[in-house]
């Protein structure tokens, strides 16, 4: 018995490497250190920092993450990069809940397994949620984060210019060898995915040896392994002990508590889509299964939403970077939004 669950978690971070590290995390965490490296803090203090309007930083963050097909884990080194350039906590975190949660491939892909009505629900709702929890991110932090730029204002902002050309181009090549695998490669073998990373990144890698100054380029990769190392152990913990869930928890159980539309439901659904863990696109199919089993529409689109939104690895890595009080007002708040939406929608909506 022991041992089974064991293999279930090791099955589960066996899974996760083969398929996921290369493809997804190795370019996030590219990215991340780009955005370090190369990006002003100007530019993102100006759109997405504490200064910057409400109602322009938080549909940009939201907005702009429907484009980035990532699951819940790839976003991270994502978001915590323009935190740590000084975007605010808001905007941060809308983008760490909408890129996974409600990217246009995923929204897409829901329509054509689960229906368009499905499809619209979950990104409605994921914009909605987006913005009730940056709002409560901002209540709850404005404060603090508005210490955290005097501090760094006080340290000054070197930078001559915004972002120089070649810069853009170099972390729209990194931007296009983490989205690309997902959308040129949306059925096939996942060594298809592996081909089109290799080649994207072989490209990008190419054009900073020969556009970028060899100092920058190692600032770059110095950032870069400050997320790595931050991140990636936390992240292989948490697949691991999500595996081994996975295989304690019966699916008769499921079946039996995620019929009808109930608050109780959607609660349960919520709680199994934070916890566990979906690949990009993953979530639609499995949530499929258990709808054609008995499961509510309310549910099913709480889990849609959380399922690839949230994960154990997800929350351990939101914990080490931005603190246990600040993840912990978050996914308070996306469970609530969450388990609310999907009741709300089950009994409200789906049924006319």
């Amino acid at each position: 018995m022991i041992l089974d669950i064991l293999m279930g978690g090791l099955s589960a971070l066996k899974e996760y490497i083969a398929l996921h590290v290369v493809t997804c995390l190795i370019p996030a965490f590219l990215l991340a250190g780009g955005i370090i490296a190369f990006t002003s803090r100007d530019i993102i203090l100006k759109y997405l920092g504490v200064k910057a309007k409400n109602i322009i930083s938080f549909p940009l963050a939201a907005i702009s993450s429907i484009f980035i097909a990532v699951c819940s884990c790839t976003v991270i080194p994502v978001s915590a990069g323009i935190y740590r350039k000084g975007g605010a906590i808001a905007p941060a975190f809308i983008l760490l809940w909408v890129a996974p949660a409600s990217n246009l491939l995923a929204v897409i892909y829901t329509g054509t397994i689960i229906g368009y009505e499905m499809a619209g629900a979950r990104i409605i709702t994921a914009f909605v949620t987006a913005f009730v929890m940056g709002t409560v991110m901002y209540l709850s932090f404005h404060k603090e984060e508005t210490e955290r730029m005097i501090a760094g204002e006080k340290g000054g902002n070197d930078d001559k210019k915004i972002i120089a050309g070649k810069d853009i181009i170099l972390l729209l090549l990194i931007l296009f060898s983490l989205l690309s695998p997902n959308y040129l490669i949306i059925k096939g073998p996942y060594l298809y995915k592996v081909y089109v990373f290799t080649i994207s990144i072989s490209i990008t890698f190419l054009y900073a040896y020969f556009v970028i100054k060899k100092d920058r380029i190692s600032n770059w990769l110095k950032e870069t392994w400050w997320f790595v190392k931050l991140i990636f152990p936390l992240l292989l913990m948490g697949v691991f002990i999500v595996g081994v869930i996975g295989k304690i928890l019966p699916q008769q159980w499921i079946e039996h508590w995620l019929g009808g539309n109930s608050l109780r439901s959607s609660f349960l659904a919520t709680l199994i889509g934070s916890i566990s863990y979906f690949a990009t696109m993953t979530e639609a199919p499995f949530v499929d299964t258990l709808m054609k089993l008995g499961m509510g529409k309310g549910p099913a689109l709480a889990l849609l939403l959380t399922g690839p939104g949230m994960s154990l690895p997800n929350m351990l890595a939101i914990i080490k970077i931005f603190g246990l009080k600040k993840a912990s007002v978050y996914i308070v708040t996306m469970v609530i939004l969450a388990t609310l939406s999907g009741w709300f929608w089950g009994n409200y909506i789906f049924r006319r």
